[in-house]
């Protein structure tokens, strides 16, 4: 079983999409000190479960997210930091046999214990793929949906994270975001610093919502205009944006 789940992890991430493109080799050439750093503090690396799988199904919490994010049969989507897999097998149901989903995540026992479960329920349509800290590895025009739910706060190298994850979406895709508003040291990030750092990829915010159901809030982008060059990147500031929520 441990070897299965390590091949799983070292395919090739078209094994799963057909007609996926590698990300160019010139967005790889780019190093992180080519992007600003963030000017907030970073989460540390929390536990990849981020809590019972059956109090999240009680509240609802994956049905809620994944009508908001419109998930149909067909799809094709992403989990970032899918950890130990709550959203991977509920999208992998909802996006049914003709879809496919990814699932990245940067630990590799945390993917190993997730390839175990992808095999131990048969899920045909899931690929895992191992990413990295400030690069999520995606093939470009490939995804209708890629998810970052409860882990963005963790990001240490977010322009750079987001800039490379942008060209992942097919035309249409939207990125999803789940996470709480409180200090990003604190496992969450105040919804006005995430659209500070958002917008300046070049992504506009088309959906926020507040919900019991989220224990925190959901925020849906789509990327606009042109992908900005990392040089003319402004980082946000605590201090330039409001950090006591939206609206």
């Amino acid at each position: 079983m441990l070897q299965r789940a390590m091949l799983r992890i070292l395919l090739p991430l078209c094994f799963a999409l057909a007609a996926c493109q590698p990300t160019a080799e010139d967005d790889r050439s780019i190093g992180a000190p080519a992007f600003p750093k963030a000017e907030r503090p970073v989460s540390s690396l929390g536990a990849t479960s981020f809590s019972n799988e059956a109090d999240r199904d009680d509240r609802q919490e994956a049905t809620t997210v994944m009508d908001l994010a419109e998930i149909r049969p067909g799809m094709t989507v992403a989990d970032i930091g899918a950890g130990e897999g709550y959203y991977t097998v509920r999208l992998a149901e909802r996006v049914g046999e003709e879809g496919r989903v990814l699932a990245q995540d940067i630990e590799r026992e945390a993917l190993m214990r997730l390839g175990d479960r992808v095999e131990r329920e048969r899920l045909g349509n899931v690929s895992i793929k191992l990413g990295a800290p400030d690069d999520p590895g995606l093939p470009e025009h490939s995804f209708d949906r890629i998810f970052l739910v409860h882990m963005y706060h963790e990001v240490a190298e977010p322009y750079a994270f987001l800039w490379r994850l942008r060209p992942a979406l097919r035309e249409g895709g939207q990125v999803i975001v789940v996470d709480i508003d409180r200090p990003t040291d604190q496992h969450g990030i105040a919804p006005q610093l995430l659209f500070c750092e958002f917008e300046q990829i070049g992504f506009r915010l088309v959906e926020f919502v507040r919900q019991p159901a989220l224990s925190g809030y959901y925020a849906q982008f789509e990327a606009v205009g042109e992908r900005p060059q990392p040089d003319e990147i402004e980082p946000c500031s605590l201090s330039g944006v409001e950090t006591n929520g939206a609206g």
